[in-house]
């Protein structure tokens, strides 16, 4: 699908020349305020996994901190839930726009169209709005790509569509090395094409009291307990609220068959911690349908001395207790990938087991230097390996966590890098 532009370059110049008079005649602080670029986020794609929510609030404050002179607006697919209030206690002076109305307005202020962190190009639709309506530049921050499940065996093709879109970006980030290879080979040759990390590492929502609360009624210290989140293959999203997704029996089938050998090495990596170490273990959600799988997979198969070490988390929770959660923790491990990078984030110890189905963001491990830390459970031989590294990280939490502030540290000079280029497209023209 060929964009249109239906950008006036007339008026753009009209307006530059205007803007240049005025600022011969405006005091400094008018000037500023004349000068001020705009960027507008895409992004919120929905509110059932933390680590959805979390790709917004982290590209924001990437944003404020590395651009602290940009004006920010946030477009978002879904604020619900309780999300929107959590952003605007955060993010204050952002504007979320929702309705028509908003996003005309947002369009014609906004400077840079950003597209945020995302499974693949989610917002490829609200990109082509922005280019029919304005003209002005788009840039894609930190996504996997292509990000769509194929059986094992088939050729992953992106879609016609997102390689224009991805061709004609100022830039593009991709939150994995994988997917930058697989969009060389598919003939994508953006201007900027590199290496950008997941806008989550940067999420810093806090809800203290709520985690204090929740530890202290269980009994968890600071420092003296991991987490652990289990999954199914494919997450069974019509059991979410809201999502209102049909049921597929061929998933269940698969999750059934595959559910042991992807939760059994958890389940020992927990016996092992439980029984050789003074830590307890937090079984917790990434998502609203892991609340209910902490039970039926880990909890309830485990030992009753082991038991008695283990904390199941009963409901779900946001983004921000996570957080709070996480940081007072020695280290977490599991089968999902945004949690560890809340994780790391903050400095904890964070273990990534992944499988195929998850499409290749685990990779962004390895792009990390955190490649000790990733396991695919598909391979046997580093199935092995998963509760000796558990264990490790548990008996050595020092050691373990200048692994972690290595990996983080690594990530912010990224973020840093990839910012200067987003500074530089902010105003350009297609």
């Amino acid at each position: 699908m060929e964009l249109e532009s239906k950008f006036n370059r007339r008026a753009f110049i009209k307006g530059s020349v205007a803007t240049a008079a005025i600022s011969t005649v405006l005091p400094g602080w008018l000037q500023a305020m004349a000068n001020t670029k705009t960027v507008l986020l895409c992004s919120s794609w929905q509110t059932f996994n933390i680590g959805d929510i979390a790709h917004t609030p982290g590209v924001l404050a990437i944003l404020e901190k590395q651009l602290p002179h940009v004006n920010v607006m946030l477009w978002p697919h879904d604020v619900g839930n309780g999300v929107k209030d959590m952003l605007k206690k955060r993010f204050p002076k952002v504007a979320i726009v929702e309705s028509d109305k908003e996003v005309g307005n947002a369009f014609a202020k906004a400077d840079l169209l950003l597209h945020g962190s995302g499974p693949s190009l989610v917002g490829r639709d609200d990109i082509v709005r922005w280019v029919n309506e304005t003209g002005k530049p788009y840039g894609i921050y930190g996504i996997t790509f292509p990000g769509i499940y194929a059986a094992k065996g088939e050729s992953v093709k992106p879609l016609p569509l997102d390689v224009d879109l991805l061709n004609k970006a100022a830039f593009v980030f991709f939150r994995d090395s994988v997917s930058m290879r697989i969009a060389k080979d598919n003939g994508i040759t953006s201007q900027v094409m590199e290496f950008g990390p997941d806008g989550t590492f940067a999420v810093d929502l806090h809800n203290d009291a709520a985690a204090l609360s929740f530890m202290k009624q269980h009994g968890l210290e600071e420092g003296k307990f991991m987490c652990c989140i289990p999954r199914y293959r494919f997450t069974e999203e019509w059991l979410a609220k809201g999502k209102n997704r049909p049921y597929r029996q061929d998933h269940v089938d698969y999750n059934n068959q595959m559910k042991d050998h992807d939760n059994g090495p958890l389940r020992e990596a927990i016996i092992q911690v439980a029984r050789n170490t003074p830590l307890k273990v937090l079984i917790c959600p990434e998502d609203e349908t892991h609340v209910a799988l902490g039970k039926s997979l880990l909890l309830d198969h485990l030992p009753e001395d082991v038991k008695k070490r283990v904390v199941w988390r009963d409901r779900y929770w946001l983004t921000d207790e996570a957080l709070s959660t996480y940081k007072r923790s020695a280290g977490l491990f599991g089968l999902e990938q945004h949690s560890p990078i809340i994780c790391i984030g903050q400095g904890i110890p964070a273990v990534v087991c992944r499988f195929y189905e998850q499409s290749t963001k685990g990779f962004m491990w390895k792009d990390i230097g955190l490649n000790d830390w990733l396991f695919d459970m598909d391979d046997a031989d580093q199935v092995e390996n998963l509760v000796p590294t558990v264990l490790k990280i548990a008996e050595n939490p020092k050691k373990a966590k200048e692994k972690a502030l290595k990996a983080k540290a690594f990530v912010e000079k990224r973020q840093k890098e990839t910012m200067m280029v987003v500074e530089r497209n902010i105003g350009k023209l297609l």
